[in-house]
């Protein structure tokens, strides 16, 4: 298996930490300045590589369960303080009637963050069909014309749907398929594993499944591939034929292992006798991981064929790499698939022992940023991130050409860019200032702009800007160009613009202070700025709180000005626009944004619930020179009621989610359907689409 089966090209960036002097938990672990990599020469090294890692974090975890741990460190938590500064906010014809054209002349697609990278939704379309996955559903509709929008057919996959990606006649689905695992007697793993203050975790493994849905028949769609890799699905970009799949992994820890002795009153009080029996755990959990074989840790794939057998998907040790940089455990895998390539062909797999943070790609590079793991409470320590480039200019494997650490800890994707070869970072820095009484201090935040470049084998920092906005916490950025711009947010919302045109000299040109915060910023044009986010008054006046729509001119950076604003809703308003891009939907060809919208026009205290509740979709003409116009609103409350509440979850909401827009027609796309209106009378459905109730079962 490993080691023979070289259908795996890629490797592993795997994160050791380091030890302290009593052997049991890294103390202060120094941040790696320079993180680099070295290649594994033997699956016996990779294996003891692991397992050393596990047995630390192990040790680790339960070293802070000791009384004593936490008395020399001030007691479980930090002062209160550490919240009040932390600047956070409460995060049907086939045709077409005569004289209708056979496809729109434009119409809007996800709205990605590079030209040319698509990011998986769930949600795609190419003008005339729109593909939604709901519940355990692909459903496909015809949508042009839009009076004729129906789904033509569905298909029921296998798992938990996610995202998707449609590339002419191929849709390509991501599932995450919850599935038992052998433990180390040969059983099935069963039950819950609970590490102290982390999540429950079923000891059961989670897979990537990979379907591959050829749509050219829309009426009778046809499974071609099913692919399932371990760990669960994260992100997915893609690039011409090239798609590039982040999933993440828990640690796939043996069954027996052990987080805490089993509880009695007695053992709880005696805390010298708890301490004793939490060793022990140490000793027996060590034991069990010591035990294991590559093959538990790293878990091969597999395919399924048409004829219904299955071929292993394995992996080569030598295509593996390790850090020296410390990270949590958990196994981050960048999976390369070419989408019109050999269809028996391996994809190329990129793993990194670690927690998953941010991506961001290009068509040439892809970044992956991991924070530092041990931050502790001595005085003076800063956070920092470690960011991993891999180069992407094979379609089907990814490979490691530089590592580097950033200070502090980076917002999303956007806070990362790449252009002209120097990669633009916006980060927040925290660190702890010492108080009487308390080891875990103050926490104090600044902020800053930092350029790197690719130099051997290093992200080298090229320059950097001056601190920004003390005591505040960056809620959005955007790299345009040679531009860029940041907001950070405490009581008032400063956007800051940027001159990069010098890469090793950025430098903040210009300050605008108005209230509230943005959380997502658009480009419009080169002079102007489109941003949601939300109202916060200085006065703190909770009821003039509302989803807010913004309208910059920045065409003279030096003094960017609020030109336009635009409120939402009243103060219970929401929009899934304010912390997912994708749901945020511009379309230049018409000038009209349209922005997904729940509300309650009437609090709810008794009487009739559904009387001032509001989803819909949000459409308004946006012009430079006049700003924001109201069009109107798709509503689709009535689909919205008609779902029983039991069937709500956090993974299904029947309320408005998506929007696509071709010519002059709007769709709006929940969960539960979707409503096309024409742009001129959007109160007035032409067509909509009702999907069948939610149930996750097998297929």
């Amino acid at each position: 298996m490993h080691g023979k089966n070289r259908g795996w090209l890629g490797f592993a960036l795997l994160g050791l930490v380091g030890c302290s002097d009593r052997g049991d938990i890294p103390d202060n672990q120094p941040v790696q300045m320079k993180a680099k990599l070295e290649s594994f020469q033997s699956c016996e090294a990779l294996e003891s590589y692991i397992e050393d890692a596990a047995v630390l974090d192990m040790r680790a975890s339960l070293e802070q369960s000791k009384p004593s741990y936490w008395k020399t460190r001030g007691g479980w938590f930090g002062s209160t303080d550490d919240l009040e500064n932390s600047g956070g906010v409460p995060a049907p014809s086939t045709g077409s009637p005569t004289g209708t054209p056979s496809a729109p002349t434009n119409h809007t697609g996800t709205n990605n963050q590079v030209a040319g990278v698509d990011e998986a939704d769930f949600v795609k379309n190419d003008g005339t069909r729109i593909f939604v996955l709901s519940g355990q559903k692909l459903y496909a509709h015809r949508s042009w014309p839009a009076e004729s929008l129906h789904a033509a057919s569905s298909l029921k996959l296998e798992g938990w749907p996610r995202e998707m990606f449609l590339r002419g006649d191929k849709v390509v689905v991501f599932s995450e398929v919850h599935e038992p695992r052998p433990d180390m007697s040969g059983g099935k793993g069963g039950g819950y594993s609970c590490a102290p203050m982390s999540p429950c975790v079923a000891s059961g493994a989670t897979n990537t499944k990979v379907t591959t849905v050829d749509v050219s028949n829309l009426d009778a769609p046809q499974v071609t591939g099913q692919l399932y890799l371990p760990g669960g699905y994260h992100n997915a970009r893609m690039a011409g034929s090239s798609v590039r799949l982040v999933m993440r992994d828990e640690f796939r820890w043996p069954t027996g292992v052990r987080w805490w002795p089993d509880y009695s009153q007695e053992l709880w009080e005696d805390q010298d006798r708890l301490e004793k029996e939490l060793d022990k755990l140490k000793v027996q959990n060590e034991q069990l991981i010591r035990e294991r074989t590559l093959s538990d840790w790293l878990p091969e794939g597999r395919r399924k064929r048409p004829d219904g057998s299955v071929e292993t998907v394995g992996y080569d040790c030598q295509d593996f790499h390790k850090t020296n940089a410390p990270t949590r455990l958990g196994i981050v895998t960048v999976a390369s698939i070419d989408l019109d390539g050999e269809a028996a062909q391996a994809p190329g797999r990129t793993s990194l022992v670690a927690q998953p943070g941010e991506v961001y790609a290009t068509d040439s590079a892809l970044y992956m940023a991991t924070p530092h793991w041990w931050w502790w409470p001595e005085a003076g320590q800063k956070d920092h991130t470690y960011v991993h480039k891999l180069d992407l200019s094979q379609p089907h494997s990814a490979r490691y050409v530089a590592s580097g650490t950033v200070e502090g800890h980076l917002l999303d994707q956007f806070s990362m860019d790449e252009h002209e070869g120097v990669l633009r970072v916006a980060t927040t820095i925290s660190s702890r200032e010492s108080e009487l009484g308390n080891s875990w201090g103050r926490i104090e935040t600044t902020n800053r702009v930092a350029t790197y470049t690719e130099e051997g084998g290093q992200l080298r920092l090229l320059g950097r800007s001056e601190e920004l906005a003390k005591g505040e916490r960056i809620f959005s950025a955007r790299f345009l160009g040679d531009k860029g711009y940041v907001v950070t947010f405490r009581q008032v919302d400063p956007l800051f613009t940027f001159d990069l045109s010098d890469p090793a000299h950025p430098r903040k040109v210009g300050e605008l202070k108005v209230p509230g915060f943005s959380t997502y910023i658009h480009p419009l044009g080169t002079t102007h700025l489109l941003t949601v986010g939300m109202n916060v008054p200085e006065n703190g006046d909770w009821s003039t709180r509302a989803v807010k729509l913004s309208l910059f001119d920045v065409s003279d950076p030096a003094h960017p000005r609020e030109a336009f604003t635009q409120l939402v809703g009243t103060a219970y308003g929401w929009s899934e626009s304010l912390y997912q891009h994708k749901a945020f939907n511009y379309f230049p060809a018409k000038g009209l944004l349209a922005i997904p919208f729940t509300d309650w026009v009437r609090p709810y205290y008794g009487g009739d619930y559904w009387g001032g509740f509001v989803s819909d979709l949000r459409v308004f003409r946006v012009d430079p020179a006049t700003g924001f116009t109201p069009v109107g609103a798709v509503s689709m409350k009535d689909v919205y009621q008609t779902i029983n509440s039991y069937q709500w979850s956090w993974t299904y909401s029947p309320a408005v989610r998506r929007s696509v827009m071709a010519d002059d027609y709007v769709y709006a796309i929940s969960d539960a359907g979707v409503r096309v209106s024409h742009v001129s009378n959007l109160a007035t459905p032409l067509a909509t689409v009702r999907f069948d109730p939610i149930s996750y079962t097998s297929p």
